[in-house]
Order: C-alpha cells, then sequence, then structure tokens
C-alpha cells in the first residue's frame, strides 16, 4: 500500500531559519591560500547560502604565523592570515576562527596529527602563547574594524578531548581556554570566545562549570557530532587528570609488522553501527540542554560512510529536518576533496567528506544543500505517515520546496516504497530526484573505467551528471504518486495557485 502525504501549501507554517547555512568546514588553512579551494568556497557560498567557514590549523608551521628564523628570535607574521581572512570577506563570508594548532617553535612537545603535521601540545611559555593571541586579536581590528571583527567568533582548539587532537588533560584544556579567552577579552571585550569544541557532545557540562566557577570569559558553546561508531569515540579520550592512549608505543614497538599491520587494519575496519536512525538529533537534544542559555554550535557534523552517494544527501535532509530549532547554527564537515588530513589521494571520488570533488563536481549532498538554500524559510506542517519515507516543507509563500526522503542509518532497513503526495493550493509542479539513477557523477566516473586523472572532456561529463534536473509533472486524480528508493531525495517545486 502507498505512503500517502497530504500537505496543504497554504496552511499557516513557523519560521524555520536555514541554520545548516550558518557555518561549512575546510581542511587546513594552509589550502585555502589554493585558487581551486577558493573556487569551491565561493560556489558553496552562493549556491548553497554558506556564511561562515571554520578550518583547522591557523597556526601550523605552513602558515608561517609563528617561527624561528634560521639565526633570530622568534618572529609573528599574519600574512597569510591576511590573505585568507580578506578573501573570505571578499566573498562575502565570515570567518569562524579555530584558535590552533600550537606552531612548533613555541610547543612544548612533538605530537604532531594528520599528514599536515599540526603540533598538538600545550605551549611550552603560557605568556608567550598569550602574547600571540594579543597581537592576532590587535592586528585584526586594526585591519578590519572591531564592528567586523565583533561579528567573528573564536573558538579554542579542535576536539580537545581526543588525544589524537591534544596531548593534554581536561585539566590542561581548560587552562589553555583560560588563557586564550583572557587574552582576547584583554585586547577587547567585544570578541566572541567560546569552546570547548569537542567530539562526540563531550566535557559541555564540566567546561561551563569551569568557567563560571572562575569567572573565566564564555561566550557560546560549540562540539561536534556524527552518527557512526567512530573507533576515535571510544579510544583515545582525554579526561580529568588523565591523557588517552590510541595504542601503547612502547608495546607496539614489540611487536612485528604483521601484527602492527593487523591492528590497524581492525582499528580502521568500518563497524556495525547499533545507533538508532535519530541518534543525531538526540544527541543535539542533551546537548542543547546542557549548554543551557548559551548561544550553542556544532561546528563539525557530518555522516559515517558514503559520502559521494545519495545516501549523504537522504541523511543529510533527514538530520536537517530533526535538528530544526535545537541549535543556532550548524558547520558541516567539508566544503571539498580537497582534503590533506591523510594526504591528498589521487581520483575524483575518494569517499572523503567533501560536499565537492577535488575538481569541484557538486556531489549529490551538495545538491540537496543548494535545493535547501533555494527553499523558504516557512515550515509547513506535515504529519509523519512512515518510519523511513518522511517529508520536509518549505514555502516561501509563492513556491513551496517538498524534499521526500527515504533514509536509515547505514542503509540498514530502507527499502523502495511507492508513494502518494496531495498537494493542496499548488498550480504548477516540477519534480527532481536523487538517487542511483539520477545526479550521481559517482556512477558516471565508474562508468567511464574510475579514471585516477580527467581530461576535459570527462570532467565535463561529470559536471553534466552531477546537474539536478527538474521536470513539470502533472498530479493524476490529485495525487503525485511515484518510487522512493532507499536513500534518496525526491523534490517538488510547487508555484502556489
Amino acid at each position: 500500500m502507498p505512503i500517502q502525504y497530504a500537505i496543504d501549501l497554504k496552511a499557516p507554517g513557523k519560521p524555520c531559519p536555514h541554520y545548516w547555512e550558518f557555518c561549512v568546514g575546510s581542511c587546513h588553512a594552509a589550502t585555502i591560500l589554493r585558487e581551486d579551494v577558493r573556487e569551491q568556497i565561493r560556489k558553496a557560498h552562493r549556491e548553497c547560502g554558506f556564511r561562515y567557514l571554520r578550518f583547522h590549523g591557523l597556526f601550523n608551521d605552513d602558515m608561517s604565523v609563528y617561527f624561528v628564523p634560521m639565526f633570530g628570535k622568534p618572529m609573528i607574521s599574519f600574512y597569510n592570515i591576511d590573505c585568507i581572512f580578506d578573501f573570505l570577506l571578499d566573498t562575502g563570508m565570515k570567518p569562524f576562527i579555530e584558535l590552533g594548532f600550537m606552531p612548533s617553535a613555541l610547543a612544548s612537545g612533538d605530537q604532531t596529527c594528520f599528514h599536515y603535521k599540526g603540533n598538538v601540545t600545550m605551549p611550552k611559555d603560557d605568556g608567550e602563547w598569550q602574547r600571540l593571541i594579543r597581537l592576532l586579536g590587535e592586528h585584526l581590528i586594526e585591519r578590519y574594524g572591531i564592528g567586523e571583527v565583533s561579528q567573528w567568533f573564536f573558538e579554542v582548539w579542535n576536539e580537545p578531548n581526543l588525544n589524537f587532537f591534544f596531548d593534554g588533560t581536561q585539566e590542561d584544556y581548560f587552562h589553555l581556554y583560560e588563557l586564550t579567552a583572557r587574552a582576547l577579552k584583554e585586547v577587547d571585550p567585544r570578541l566572541r570566545v567560546g569552546g570547548p569544541a569537542t567530539s562526540v557532545n563531550a566535557w559541555i557540562v564540566p567546561f561551563r562549570r569551569f568557567c563560571e566557577e572562575n569567572g573565566v570569559p564564555l561566550d557560546f558553546i560549540t562540539t561536534h557530532h556524527y552518527p557512526s561508531d567512530d573507533p576515535l569515540s571510544t579510544m583515545g579520550m582525554n579526561g580529568p587528570g588523565k591523557k588517552g592512549k590510541m595504542f601503547d608505543q612502547e608495546q607496539l614497538a614489540k611487536l612485528p609488522p604483521e601484527e602492527i599491520q593487523r591492528m590497524v587494519e581492525e582499528f580502521i575496519k568500518p563497524k556495525e553501527n547499533k545507533n538508532p536512525r535519530d541518534i543525531l538529533a538526540q544527541m543535539t537534544q542533551k546537548a542543547r540542554e546542557e549548554a543551557g542559555d548559551y548561544p550553542f554550535f556544532y561546528t563539525e557534523w557530518n555522516g559515517s560512510k558514503e559520502f559521494d552517494t545519495s545516501y549523504q544527501a537522504a541523511f543529510v535532509t533527514q538530520t536537517i529536518a530533526y535538528n530544526q530549532g535545537l541549535v543556532k547554527g550548524y558547520s558541516f564537515w567539508t566544503v571539498s576533496d580537497i582534503f590533506e588530513e591523510m594526504g591528498m589521494k589521487p581520483g575524483p571520488f575518494k569517499n572523503e567528506f567533501g560536499i565537492q570533488t577535488n575538481h569541484g563536481v557538486a556531489k549529490p549532498v551538495y545538491r540537496v544543500f543548494q535545493a535547501l538554500h533555494q527553499a523558504g524559510d516557512v515550515l509547513l506542517p506535515v504529519e509523519k505517515q512512515d518510519d523511513y519515507v518522511e517529508v520536509l516543507a518549505l514555502t516561501n509563500g509563492d513556491e513551496a520546496s517538498i524534499f521526500v526522503y527515504n533514509h536509515d542509518l547505514e542503509r540498514r532497513a530502507a527499502q523502495a516504497r511507492q508513494v502518494e503526495l496531495k498537494l493542496a493550493g499548488g498550480a504548477q509542479v516540477w519534480k527532481a530526484v536523487i538517487d542511483e539513477a539520477h545526479c550521481n557523477p559517482l556512477k558516471a566516473w565508474q562508468d567511464m573505467g574510475s579514471p585516477d586523472y580527467l581530461n576535459r572532456d570527462q570532467l565535463a561529463a561529470l559536471h553534466k551528471a552531477s546537474e539536478l534536473v527538474y521536470q513539470q509533472v502533472e498530479p493524476e486524480g490529485g495525487l503525485l504518486s511515484f518510487t522512493a528508493e532507499p536513500e534518496s531525495v525526491t523534490i517538488f517545486k510547487a508555484r502556489l495557485a
């Protein structure tokens, strides 16, 4: 029996701010000096509406912010930072500034993360770290004006609850946060600073308590979440009085190479995800309550698999529908597959986090963000009819956009279903589909033989295959009947009568 939805396109709705457009993530700062990355950011701002950009590695050595020349004393240069922030403002965006990682010349240790080797240790000199932060704040205000910079956000570090990203305890991070927040507020109290920027919604309550009990400045709360049982979320966790360990390095050194390889393969092997379908909504509700009255942002979120397929499009649509009204802003991770955490891999489709390939080909999830940006900001009432096939309906008063998505976490149970949609108050209707057969540049690439390097004709063909194609449809007997394939999004645009 078909699933039936009836929607009154002229019914009173409720405000639906596009909170998912607040921010988008990018890899590490130095990549934003590249023109191909910049063009993809411009495109995502123009077509998907993203307003802020967040990225790692502002102080990494490849940014030459704090370094010691061959002969001489430590030197500070904000030139590359200026190049990035100038570009963002020229584009019409603003920076959501992640303060990290630690410049090697100021670092207390040598632990690094990722291919680009961001140093994740505490500063060896608290006063020198504060001097760097103060100089940065003063420079930004002098260059851009306090009226502009007071609209930005300063977030201290990235995921300090994971030893992979922070070689310290919870107390160490709280100390680093206090140093940073006080230094910024000394420059100007209007600068906005927050944290704890943790993974898996961690540390919100103790972080708030620390700031409130010690009079430490705190303007907003940030954290991250993903729907998977990520290995990083279950091991290597820092906490009160302890540093987490990913692996015991001394024990590893005693093992034969083949045993180490087996352990690595086991570590990265996909695990069965037993989380409920609405896990992100559950996480968000709990974290929202823990954040209290502070503005609350997720500065990273994404799915857990199939970043290049329609699965990701369906996942994003469901998440946005479920989390409406719970967060001040979302920052999707990431804008592009020009992504160097594990090195710049060959090939246009690598199952990376981006909404565009390294060549700028729009993935299915990009098309969802684009269609949502074009939709109105009034949410129409829709009565739930099914556990997997659901509807998100938005209107601007002249046109309604209806998103019918068929999704289950990790493709566990969603099946092809027949749907009947009745739209009251609409005149002309157009339909577009994102599924295995539509808006699928990955399949087009595979049909080419999956070449690692594309010529111009192949790239043009992938751009063509990525297009979201609308066709006018006529209801039969007042109903729009169609098949919602597993992990698909069917989009209707209806001009109001």
